[in-house]
């Protein structure tokens, strides 16, 4: 497959939330949808998944609250909530360990686009101040995209939302429509090269025994390990990982010989929103009005009924 290369420019920044940070990309793998918007055209695949998900592996959880019906040409908050640890601390591109970003993917319903500013209310601009919203492409504007944003400040980011109008685009309906969100915590574990970042596991390059474990003068672990030909296989490991062996442990060839240091993840979830007509909410109110005013007067009927039959008793 014929390779491209993509510089980031400062549009293309806003787009870079949902993965790690690089300055010039060169692929041959369909990854890394925000940065490389050229590979998709939309985020989301065909059985249901968002493309983030090749590279950020781990599964983590996030949530979308969303008004269950909305008017047209109403401007309303999609939040999307990136729960994680306070504490995490992950390992970042330069080997050393800094806090987890965050970034999400909001995929709208045709015709839903991200609100202008000239008709965000003080409240909404204040809540998102710091915060660069962005349409996925100049041609796919449902499709919203944020960060990398530091994740200690912005775990719930609030996207401000137009909803469309019936009135002037005679393509939009008054129905249910479906959200679907995708929202990532840290790194992930693979380059758009398609090769490993740092963030994963390091891994034996050979089947031994462990015979040493020593330190380089910068602090890093050097494994002296011994395979079965009997030949001493030297393998160093940054200082930022915690080791999964201990010396004379036997090991397997690609054994892990760190923990995980992974502590973020990416997850996807999905909503619906009602585009409500207000004819329908009117109409709405006046059968339900019609039907409270009919039972009072059927009561009132009884009453009156059952007071002639008394007083016909009586008599």
């Amino acid at each position: 497959m014929k390779n491209f290369r993509w510089k980031i420019n400062l549009k293309l920044l806003g787009f870079t939330s949902l993965f790690a940070s690089l300055i010039t990309l060169q692929t041959s793998v369909s990854a890394f949808p925000i940065y490389a918007q050229q590979a998709y055209a939309n985020p989301r695949e065909a059985n249901g998944r968002i493309a983030c998900a090749n590279c950020h592996l781990a599964q983590k959880p996030v949530e979308i609250e969303a008004p269950q019906a909305v008017l047209p040409n109403t401007v309303f908050e999609a939040v999307v909530k990136i729960p994680y640890d306070l504490n995490s601390k992950q390992i970042l591109a330069s080997g050393a360990k800094g806090g987890l970003n965050v970034g999400a993917v909001v995929i709208l319903p045709e015709h839903f686009k991200l609100a202008p500013v000239a008709q965000l209310s003080k409240e909404i601009k204040e809540k998102n101040k710091g915060v660069y919203i962005s349409p996925y492409s100049s041609k796919v504007e449902n499709i919203l995209v944020v960060g990398p944003i530091s994740g200690d400040k912005h775990q719930e980011i609030a996207f401000p939302v137009l909803s469309p109008d019936p009135a002037t685009d005679k393509t939009v309906n008054f129905l249910k429509y479906p959200i679907y969100v995708g929202a990532n915590r840290g790194r992930g574990q693979i380059n758009p090269t398609g090769e490993k970042t740092n963030n994963n596991a390091i891994l034996s390059a050979t089947k031994g025994e462990v015979e040493n474990i020593g330190r380089a003068e910068n602090g890093d672990y050097e494994l002296n390990i011994k395979n079965a030909e009997g030949l001493n296989v030297k393998q160093t490991i940054s200082k930022t990982y915690e080791l999964n062996v201990t010396k004379g442990a036997k090991i397997e060839i690609n054994q892990a010989l760190t923990k995980d240091p992974n502590v973020g993840g990416f997850g996807q979830t999905e909503t619906e929103i009602v585009l409500q007509s207000s004819a329908r909410i009117y109409g709405y109110v006046g059968i339900t009005l019609a039907i409270i005013l009919t039972q009072i007067f059927l009561v009132i009927k009884k009453k009156q009924f059952e007071k002639v039959q008394a007083s016909e008793m009586n008599f």
